[in-house]
């Protein structure tokens, strides 16, 4: 499909009968129905799922005063806090720092009801792609709403404007990803935005997986290194077998906070697990910590007990993985002014910087009042650092790319210039007196060999009734008859 045909696909005159034979408020409510239906599924299935959970737990391990009603609500908060919602829990605080695994069960499932409108509604465009993934979005955002009002109690409270603004912010970008795909290919759809900001966009995107790919690396490194302390908390919190198959779900739903963490140490701002803590490549100054084996993985003394090199080599990837985007930017659109390529190459570390700033607002928030009303990255420092690392680094490397590239390119016209140059003073003269080239009507009869010309005589008419003997005897029979002639 190209671009003509995913702005104009098969299916457009199938819509067009479609809009022609029924009225535009139906159409709507027909749209409307079907995102409200596709909302109300994709709601459901991840309520069963957390509430399957919650009621394993409870049997595992039952709570005095814990009924089933209790039971739903926990389900329901455990829901939104798949959506990111900050929890007000009696007694402890406001629980901000949220796993971000959660996050992948909504939005797979959003993903799929996007795909299943488009499919459904034969929609012919982004425009009406973008409206399928509203129609499933705002109604997602009211079972959310309604959600955190009813699971409200005495002993946890989620909070209503988070859960409002947090569920439309995931459900349309997860829906309308999802419409988009089910419209057309990704390559399709990139087709239709200029090559500079596609390149721009795809230098980010390889930016933020070589530093999300080392932050995975150093994590499952991490606590691969202290797996000791890793068994040692297992055997201090006793789970018995369900409550370790619940911890090790948590766990894998904290995992891409530990991988944003890993990424904000490689960075150099760090991150603090407490107040007045903080773990960074220059030293690590640590208190108390929870009894969580996910933290195994955090240094254990003042300085960090792995070589210098591994120091060193860590703080290098955030330039690595600027100087990646920064050719990918030059490989997919060159150009020869050449302050471009350097201009889009820093706007890859700022939209970098941008994307990481924001994963590390996520990945932290409190944890209860106290000490643990801190913990995570710092967004701000971790936004700034990136940019400014990975900003340099693509705009040196896209600069030097783009300068070799339009050498190169240099180079070779040059050389063709000069072969075409030395071609065109290689062909023959002409003969003497004859201006230019030779006439398109002569003809050579061997290469090089220029002494027999083919022409036709224009004074044969001439000769015929003149003395043809004056011109060297008499001319022959196919010359006075205006035939054609050889002459040296």
């Amino acid at each position: 499909m190209t671009t003509s045909a995913l702005r104009n696909p098969p299916t457009v005159e199938q819509g067009r009968r479609d809009n022609t034979s029924g009225d535009r408020p139906e159409r709507i409510r027909r749209l409307l129905a079907s995102g409200a239906s596709a909302a109300c599924t994709a709601a459901g299935i991840g309520i069963a799922l957390v509430t399957m959970l919650v009621l394993a737990g409870w049997i595992a391990a039952p709570h005095f005063g814990l009924g089933l009603v209790g039971v739903l609500r926990t389900a329901a908060v455990l829901w939104l806090v798949g959506h990111h919602v900050t929890v007000q829990v009696s007694g402890a605080g406001q629980i901000g720092m949220l796993p971000l695994g959660l996050v992948a069960l909504p939005g797979t499932l959003l993903w799929r009801a996007g795909r299943a409108m488009v499919r459904g509604h034969r929609v012919s465009g982004l425009r009406d792609a973008v409206a399928a993934a509203l129609s499933v979005a705002v109604p997602y955002t009211a079972l959310a709403g309604a959600l955190a009002v009813a699971s409200r109690s005495s002993l946890a409270s989620a909070s209503i404007s988070q859960a409002l603004l947090a569920s439309f912010v995931i459900a349309f970008v997860a829906a309308g990803f999802g419409a988009a795909r089910a419209l057309a290919p990704w390559a399709q759809l990139g087709a239709l935005i200029s090559a500079r900001t596609r390149s721009v966009l795809a230098g980010t995107a390889a930016a933020l997986a070589v530093l999300i790919a080392a932050g995975a690396t150093a994590t499952a490194l991490a606590l691969a290194g202290d797996v000791h302390r890793f068994n040692d908390l297992y055997r201090l919190l006793d789970p018995g077998v369900v409550g370790a198959g619940l911890l090790l779900l948590a766990q894998f739903g904290y995992l891409p906070n530990a991988v944003l963490w890993a990424v904000a140490y490689m960075l150099g701002p760090g991150f603090a697990v407490g107040a007045g803590t903080v773990a960074a490549p220059t030293g690590s100054v640590l208190g108390p910590m929870p009894a969580f084996p996910l933290l195994a993985a955090l240094p254990a003394g003042t300085h960090d007990s792995g070589p210098g090199w591994l120091g060193v080599a860590m703080l290098a990837l955030p330039y690595l993985a600027g100087a990646v985007g920064g050719i990918l930017v030059v490989r997919i659109a060159p150009t020869t002014v050449l302050e471009s390529a350097p201009m889009r190459g820093f706007c890859c570390g700022l939209l970098t910087g941008l994307a990481l700033g924001i994963g590390a607002a996520f990945a932290g928030g409190p944890l209860g009042d106290g000490r643990m009303a801190a913990v995570g990255p710092s967004p701000w420092q971790v936004a700034a650092v990136a940019s400014l690392e990975v900003g340099i680094a693509a705009a040196v490397t896209a600069g030097l790319v783009n300068w070799w590239y339009v050498r190169t390119r240099w180079d070779t016209q040059a050389g063709q210039t000069a072969g075409q140059a030395a071609a065109q003073a290689t062909r023959p003269a002409g003969r003497a007196g004859v201006a230019g080239p030779w006439p398109s009507d002569r003809m050579t009869n061997a290469p090089g060999d220029h002494g027999h010309v083919i022409y036709m005589d224009r004074w044969a008419a001439d000769d015929e009734g003149g003395d043809g003997g004056s011109r060297g005897g008499g001319a022959p029979a196919g010359r006075r008859s205006g035939g054609p002639s050889a002459l040296p």
